[in-house]
Order: structure tokens, then C-alpha cells, then sequence
């Protein structure tokens, strides 16, 4: 008992840590009360009902955090902002003036992170405004007055950054990653919901489905813990070097290259582009013009999630990102230079270009086999539904790999602190 309770003791008796962790407490109870507080002129009844015939509705309200379902002033989520971000990654990689603002260090982050919030409320007025003409399509929402309109849109787009800016709040005086952390909390907030689902669908008829997907969930939830920590050790060996009539050097270590290097950033951003067709879809599918609305319902049920195109679409999107996002966050040459610059090499391979090189080998090929991981974690849903016949519980590997990610990622921060006060490691 006292091994469990060990991390606990230890968070307490640390007077900063346990700051942090009542303040990111406070922060997760501000975003609960505000994703309970309704916008105006809302059916939530007839919303509720919607949600439940709508899977690809059902399945965005889990990574709202329930936000949506209530139609809450937080309804959009950190969406927008994911787009946003997604958007700037893009072209980091096409406007070297963005590329070189990001080298700028710390202050070039910060630069881009601004622009990233900027282009946030374009994207969350967008998105807010597509929202309500897609309920009142559905009569979940009465016809509002123009005016009406735009305060419940400058309303939904309020809430997203003030949603945003307590994820920054986290960050900065909190624990972990204050955006990653909301995306955390708003899925564990909707457990409670799904598993209460589950319940009055699981009957004897279908117990030992029930069986096999707890079980599956077991599996799913180990093989996500040892991805996220396996590594491939590149060896690195130093030089011996003589200063006066010291010795230096001549130590060998190894340098860690994760498998899943990208972590759940991938999983994160394809959601957010394969959620945005099938939103337009089921908006445009209830115009006037037969022609048009046709196209956009054929295009809403080729975005379905429970079709092989829309998972097929998914799980190609995860493997790019995943590519995409690693290259983005390791850079070969670099680690090479850095090696080299210290007197460092591995053995067998020249130091400079011949290095970067070699490690660029070994990430593309274990970067292959994270991608198709985390591509498989993506359509779990959609497989284990064809298993077992559950559909409820729509949170998938998606909503486990986030959370389990998440998690780790957090004690690791913590238990970071924790040594710095000769604390011993608790996630032994």
C-alpha cells in the first residue's frame, strides 16, 4: 500500500508540486462548469437525440469533452486551435521566413504561437457559424435574428479561446501540457456517460461480447504503454581528449530514438481534418438545390465513420502525420552536429553527414512500424465494433491513446521534479 501511495506522499510533501497540481485542479473545474453552461435557444433534448443517431456527431462530442452535446459556450473545443496549428506546421515547411522564426528558439515559438491564436478566431467564427446552420437544419436550433446569430457565434468563439487560454494557464504554472491535459479531461469527463451506455446495451445475449472487449481494452491499453516507451539505443561513443593533465571522454552511451517519436500529435491532427468533410457534408447535404445536396450527402456518407473510404482516409492521414510531424521535431543533421560538436560518434559510422544519415535510416524504419501503430489505434473503433457488436463506446484507441499518453507524459514531468529534490523515481 505504501508503494502506491508513494507518489502521492511525494507530490504532497513537494510545496511547488502540489501548487501546480491544485492549480491544474482548478483550471479542470473551471472547464467543467463552463462545458455545463448552455447557449441560448438550444433544444438540448432534440440535440441529445441528434447526437445519439449521429456517429460522426457522437464521436466529436468525445473529443470535446461533452462540451458539444450540451451545446455549451465551450461547444467548439480546442478544434479550432488544432486547425490552426496544423495550418502553421504546413507552412513552416513552405515559407522559410516561418521556418526561421521557428530556429529563432524560444521567442520564435512564441512568435508563431501568437499567430497561431490569431488564426484561431477566423477558424472558430467559421466553424461556429457552420455549426448552427447544421443544427437548425436538424430544428436543434430555432431560427435566430441576425444579430441573434452573431452573438451566438462571437459566444462559441469566446468560449474556444478562453478554452485556450487556460490550456496556456497549465502550461505555464500548471503540470504537463495545458492543451494536451484539457483534451485528457474532456475525454475522461465523458467516460462516466459511455460507460453508463454500455450498460443498458450489454445484455445477456451479448455478455460474452462484453467480455472480449474488456479484455481487448486490457491489450489495447499494454500495447500503448509499450510503444509509447520502447526506444531504439543508437550507441554513442566519446573520444578521450587530454586538457592540461586531465582526462576527459572516452565514456560510451546511447542516444534514444522512440518508436512512437510523434506521439499522439498525429492521431490529434488527422481528426480534426477528417471530422472537418463530414461536418461541410452533413451542413451542404440540407440545401434547396437537388443536385448539390445529393453530392454533399453521398460525400457525408463517404465520410462516415463506420465506412472502409472514411477509415481508410483516417489511417493514411495518421501514418503522413506521423512522417510528417517527426520530421518536423527530430532533425538528423542536427542531432549529427550536436554529437560531433561534443567529440561524440557512433561507432562504425563517420561523424558529420555520414551520421545524420545513418540516424535517418533507423527513424524512417521505426517511424514505419509507430505510423502503422498508431494508424491501426485510429480505426480501432470500427474494428472492434464489427467484433463485437458494441457501438456505444466510441472512444476507441483514439480516446486511450490520448489519455495513457497523456498520463505518461505528466508523471514523467512530475516524477522530473521529484528528482531534482533526490526524490526516487515512482514509476518503478
Amino acid at each position: 500500500m505504501n508503494s502506491i501511495l508513494s507518489p502521492i506522499i511525494n507530490i504532497l510533501r513537494t510545496p511547488e508540486l502540489k501548487k501546480k497540481v491544485y492549480f491544474t485542479a482548478l483550471i479542470f473545474l473551471i472547464f467543467r462548469i463552463f462545458a455545463h453552461i448552455p447557449v441560448p435557444a438550444v433544444d438540448t433534448s432534440r440535440l441529445a437525440q441528434f447526437f445519439s443517431e449521429n456517429q460522426f456527431l457522437a464521436l466529436l462530442d468525445i473529443f470535446s469533452g461533452g462540451t458539444l452535446v450540451n451545446f455549451s459556450v465551450m461547444a467548439l473545443g480546442l478544434n479550432p486551435y488544432i486547425n490552426a496549428s496544423i495550418i502553421f506546421q504546413l507552412l513552416t515547411q513552405v515559407f522559410p521566413a516561418l521556418e526561421e522564426m521557428q530556429k529563432e528558439g524560444e521567442a520564435g515559438r512564441e512568435r508563431i504561437n501568437q499567430y497561431t491564436r490569431l488564426l484561431t478566431i477566423p477558424l472558430a467564427l467559421l466553424q461556429s457559424t457552420g455549426m448552427y446552420f447544421l443544427l437548425r437544419s436538424q430544428q436543434v436550433i430555432s431560427t435566430l435574428a441576425v444579430h441573434e446569430i452573431i452573438a451566438l457565434v462571437v459566444t462559441m468563439t469566446a468560449g474556444s479561446m478562453l478554452l485556450i487560454w487556460l490550456g496556456e494557464l497549465i502550461t505555464q504554472h500548471g503540470v504537463g501540457n495545458g492543451i494536451s491535459l484539457l483534451i485528457f479531461g474532456g475525454i475522461v469527463g465523458r467516460l462516466p456517460v459511455m460507460v453508463w451506455q454500455a450498460k443498458t446495451v450489454v445484455t445477456g445475449e451479448n455478455i460474452l461480447q462484453f467480455v472480449l472487449f474488456t479484455a481487448l481494452a486490457v491489450f489495447v491499453v499494454a500495447s500503448i504503454v509499450l510503444v509509447n516507451e520502447a526506444t531504439r539505443k543508437v550507441p554513442i561513443a566519446y573520444a578521450k581528449r587530454v586538457r592540461g593533465k586531465a582526462l576527459y571522454g572516452g565514456q560510451t552511451t546511447h542516444l534514444p530514438l522512440r518508436l512512437n517519436q510523434a506521439g499522439v500529435i498525429p492521431i490529434i491532427f488527422a481528426v480534426s481534418l477528417v471530422l472537418l468533410p463530414s461536418m461541410l457534408a452533413n451542413f451542404l447535404g440540407q440545401v434547396p438545390n437537388p443536385a448539390i445536396a445529393n453530392f454533399f450527402t453521398s460525400l457525408a456518407r463517404f465520410f462516415d465513420p463506420s465506412s472502409i473510404t472514411y477509415n481508410l482516409l483516417y489511417f493514411l492521414l495518421v501514418v503522413g502525420f506521423t512522417y510528417f510531424y517527426t520530421a518536423i521535431t527530430f532533425n538528423p543533421e542536427k542531432i549529427a552536429s550536436e554529437v560531433q560538436k561534443y567529440g561524440g560518434f557512433v561507432p562504425g559510422i563517420r561523424p558529420g553527414s555520414a551520421t545524420a544519415n545513418y540516424l535517418n535510416y533507423i527513424l524512417t524504419r521505426i517511424t514505419l512500424a509507430g505510423a502503422l501503430f498508431l494508424g491501426t489505434i485510429a480505426i480501432l473503433p470500427a474494428l472492434v465494433q464489427g467484433v463485437t457488436g458494441i457501438s456505444v463506446l466510441l472512444l476507441g484507441g483514439t480516446g486511450v491513446l490520448i489519455v495513457v499518453s497523456v498520463v505518461l507524459e505528466t508523471m514523467k514531468a512530475m516524477e522530473a521534479q521529484l528528482i531534482t529534490r533526490n526524490y526516487e523515481g515512482f514509476l518503478n
